[in-house]
């Protein structure tokens, strides 16, 4: 992929000017100003000035070339680099959510009563963690909310700043618009931040995989939200429940004096609706496999402090610490069921019985009436009494069995309440380290949402992106260009937490390969193992995405060449080379064919970033719309001196000159060196 020395005379000039003229080549290739965006204005997509991508994009610099192709056409190239608002508004609605989760937190372990001391302690140890934390945001967003301008960017000279901790620096969207003659325009864009990390912290002792490997808590059960959430609904109904069970049979036993069998029907009716709905929330595999997980913690805990989660139970440690039967649950709430049951069966005998009796003890005419009314008296008061007798025994089991199941039901769900609540907090490790956490995916979330937005804006008149986005989601595509050596190698490991996505599913994969003169170091003298897994594993989640997307989709446009794409990224990824820079282009194509997000990253997005994004925007002219070769390094070099990514790099630092040395460039990959006299 080398665009070779030699360069002929690039045919590039103003969009007014189409004849040659006499002005050097060098400050005729690239081109800026407010009357070259103007003049190209009405060419671009009404959409582009839209509403929505106003909200997503701001401070945009433009840049217009012309480019020879090989069969002498002329290619119109506008590059767009442009802030987003993102950049604080995400984190700022991020920080709020964490608040507002923590401090959910920190109330649903304050409704659990009645907690044992070893349980209450362990309850206090979360509700201390989550406070820390939502002082420590409240902090920072009322740091974000008091900026005395709306702010769209943070420079590369703040990314350590307390209180920007969450925001992404030098976060931009480039992008790049070509038109050929007779055809409209295609857009390509890549989304370009610093490294998510933190900068804060620092990385003395590592990044956040070191840091997590060392400091998290190994927990043999955790719980996640949904089951957390079904908890607490079961609480609910294990304290709402029993109580009105317990009324309808007081009050079974009330009416079993009367004798009105449709009253007596009505009371056993309602008794049967509660206890079945009682039954019902029980029978439930998180209560099942709870109390399982509880009984096995006991176990491991008895000894050492009281195992009893609930102070009613402190009394039984030994019962709970036993060896727990799996089939103990269904037992519990099957007695429930059964005696019920057993109430039904006795107040039908009792009822038939009263019939007959009714039956056999019906007036003759030629008896005694006196005689009669007295037998009658006698039997009703001796019928009553023994109802409320045969009655109440089977009232009090069914007392019993439900206390037992709520007994235990509590303790399980107060258990995995009380265990969600640890392992989303204390078990992550110190707090400084859950804040690493949030500060590196916000940075991330940010950009990933940039991307994500600007990509479906622009298909939602595709519907085989549409689809895609239903079936298997879209990929998120981050190429990092981080040295395993030093802080850098800190860094790499803050971002290897970006991996996970739901709802649209946000399959994330990153590649990194170090260009510089630290990654020498490191593959000489030190250890580049990280970088190997990194990429190791991205190649397979990579893989999967694209088997996923082929069977799902298989007409999709693109997705028959993924095969060829995939066998020479195992290939690149296989061969032991040093800054073997082809696995960035090969996973950067493919990236494009599957209308993936592309993210590209160094220590600061500045220097190395610039190199990355210009050389993609080249190959892509040369490779898909036929840029001349004899072209291609001028055009390189046109896009690093003049183009948007100086404009960056003046931004962050004030001055246009990449920061790379002489000696230095001599470690980089010859296409990610700039031209002579712009760097120093």
């Amino acid at each position: 992929m080398d665009g070779g020395n030699e360069v002929g005379e690039v045919k590039v000039s103003r969009l007014q000017v189409e004849e040659e003229d006499e002005t050097p080549i060098e400050h005729r290739v690239s081109l800026q100003g407010s009357a070259l965006c103007d003049a190209l204005h009405f060419s671009v997509h009404d959409k582009e000035n839209s509403p929505m991508m106003r909200a997503v994009l701001c401070s945009q610099v433009c840049k217009v070339y012309r480019f020879e192709t090989e069969d002498q056409r002329r290619l119109l190239v506008r590059e767009q680099m442009s802030e987003t608002p993102l950049s604080f508004s995400l984190p700022k609605q991020l920080l709020s959510a964490l608040i507002q989760e923590h401090a959910s937190r920190v109330q649903q372990v304050k409704e659990l009563s009645d907690l044992s001391p070893h349980w209450d302690s362990l309850r206090h140890d979360v509700v201390s963690y989550c406070n820390h934390l939502i002082g420590c945001y409240q902090e920072t967003l009322t740091e974000l909310e008091n900026l005395s301008t709306s702010p769209c960017f943070k420079s590369s000279g703040r990314k350590s700043d307390r209180h920007l901790q969450f925001v992404p620096t030098n976060l931009h969207s480039q992008r790049m618009e070509v038109t050929a003659p007779g055809s409209s325009g295609v857009w390509y864009q890549v989304i370009t931040f610093g490294a998510p990390a933190d900068h804060h912290q620092a990385f003395k002792h590592g990044g956040l995989k070191r840091l997590l490997s060392k400091h998290q808590r190994q927990s043999s059960v955790s719980y996640s939200l949904e089951e957390s959430y079904r908890a607490r609904e079961l609480l609910v109904s294990v304290a709402q429940l029993p109580p009105l069970i317990f009324g309808q049979a007081e009050e079974l036993l009330s009416v079993s004096a009367e004798r009105n069998p449709a009253r007596l029907q009505e009371v056993l009716d309602g008794l049967m609706q509660e206890t079945k709905l009682f039954i019902h929330a029980l029978n439930d595999e998180l209560v099942r496999s709870a109390l399982t997980a509880f009984h096995s913690q006991c176990a491991s805990v008895s000894g050492r402090h009281g195992s009893g989660l609930l102070c009613e139970n402190a009394s039984a440690n030994q019962e709970e610490a036993r060896e727990y039967d799996e089939e103990e649950w269904d037992r519990t709430w099957a007695n429930v069921a059964k005696s019920l049951d057993c109430i039904m069966a006795m107040a039908d005998r009792l009822q038939e019985r009263e019939h007959l009796l009714r039956e056999r003890s019906s007036p003759d005419p030629q008896e005694s009436t006196a005689d009669t009314k007295s037998q009658n008296a006698g039997s009703s008061s001796s019928s009553s009494s023994s109802w409320q007798e045969q009655l109440l025994p089977l009232v009090v089991t069914l007392r019993d069995c439900v206390r037992e199941a709520v007994s235990k039901a509590r303790a399980a769900m107060t258990f995995v309440v009380l265990q969600g609540a640890l392992t989303a907090t204390v078990a992550q490790g110190p707090e400084r380290i859950v804040q690493r956490r949030h500060a590196v995916f916000s940075q991330a979330l940010s950009a990933v949402v940039c991307g994500f937005m600007l990509k479906v804006y622009g298909g939602l008149e595709d519907p085989e992106f549409l689809q895609q986005l239903h079936s298997v989601g879209i990929l998120a595509q981050f190429e990092a260009l981080l040295s395993t050596y030093g802080e850098e190698e800190g860094m790499l490991e803050d971002m290897e937490e970006l991996k996970d996505g739901s709802l649209i599913r946000v399959e994330s994969v990153l590649f990194n390969i170090g260009i510089n003169q630290h990654q020498s170091l490191a593959e000489r003298f030190g250890d580049s193992s990280l970088q190997e897994r990194v990429n190791q594993q991205s190649g397979e989640r990579l893989r999967a995405y694209c088997h996923s997307l082929r069977d799902k989709l298989p007409h999709t446009a693109g997705v028959q060449s993924l095969s060829d794409l995939l066998s020479a990224l195992d290939r690149s990824l296989e061969v032991k080379k040093r800054k073997n820079v082809e696995v960035l282009w090969i996973a950067g194509t493919m990236c494009h064919k599957v209308n993936g997000i592309r993210l590209t990253s160094c220590k600061s997005a500045k220097d190395r970033t610039a190199m990355s994004v210009t050389l993609e925007q080249c190959l892509i002219l040369r490779e898909q719309h036929t840029l001349s070769q004899k072209h291609f390094s001028m055009a390189l070099d046109c896009m690093r001196r003049d183009g948007c990514r100086m404009e960056n790099v003046q931004k962050n630092i004030g001055s246009r000159k990449f920061a790379f040395s002489s000696v230095q460039l001599l470690t980089f990959p010859k296409l990610y060196r700039p031209p002579d006299g712009t760097y120093g």
